[in-house]
């Protein structure tokens, strides 16, 4: 068996989970990269968009959900497929504008968004989600059609806002998690949904270090590791 082989044969494995539901491997594996791609992004490491992409190559397999094991059948979530699809695209323009700021060694800078592109997102996510449930209905996608099509647009624009390095762009990531988490556990996608309730919690920290970023609070070194000890006047 070769090493292709082999890793076709893993990634079409799958754990069986108590009720009889089962666990795609590649599910975990596209989850995992997803999550080290979060955590790029919060630290504003270029890096973040390529392994996101891996992430998401991954994802998109198991959302079509025939393309490597034709006979695992899952539902149907077009909007959550589609979104993979946007992902990649989305990233790859991240992925320029991030290394044009780390050219001369730095990084990109996170800023607000101006009020224009606040409402402009606001108005995209609602409009888009009533313009897209009833496509994403006739193609036959999951109820609620509405809340994967809500998901499907507020990723767009969570990935765009963070391509432009705009702080909101993690409190946009919220506002989907609360709405697909729900989504992913009731059409059985069970390691997406327990990655994305970790999300939930991780895009809060993210928001608060990049708007400390913003602020000008940002510490002179990484902010996951542990703050160098300082010497006070007396122990000289």
């Amino acid at each position: 068996m070769n090493l292709l082989t082999w890793l076709v044969d893993v990634f079409n494995s799958h754990w069986v989970l108590p009720g009889g539901q089962t666990l795609l491997i590649r599910e975990v594996v596209g989850n995992v990269f997803g999550l080290a791609s979060a955590l790029g992004g919060m630290r504003r490491r270029v890096w973040a968009w390529p392994v996101g992409i891996i992430g998401n190559v991954l994802l998109l397999t198991v959302f079509l959900g025939s393309i490597l094991n034709p006979e695992h059948e899952l539902p149907s979530l077009l909007g959550q497929a589609g979104r993979q699809i946007m992902f990649i695209t989305v990233a790859i323009y991240g992925w320029v504008r991030w290394r044009q700021a780390s050219s001369g060694g730095g990084q990109v800078t996170p800023t607000w968004a101006p009020w224009s592109a606040r409402i402009g997102i606001v108005l995209v996510m609602v409009i888009g989600t009533v313009a897209l449930t009833p496509l994403f209905r006739l193609l036959g996608s999951w109820e609620p059609v509405w809340a994967d099509a809500w998901t499907f647009v507020g990723s767009l624009m969570a990935t765009y806002g963070m391509a432009k390095g705009w702080t909101e762009f993690w409190l946009i990531w919220i506002a989907v998690d609360v709405v697909g988490v729900p989504l992913l556990f009731s059409s059985g996608f069970y390691a997406t949904g327990f990655m994305y309730v970790f999300y939930g919690v991780f895009t809060a920290i993210g928001f608060v270090v990049w708007a400390r970023a913003h602020r000008g609070d940002k510490p002179q070194i990484d902010p996951l590791l542990p703050a160098p000890q300082v010497q006070r006047p007396e122990d000289a």
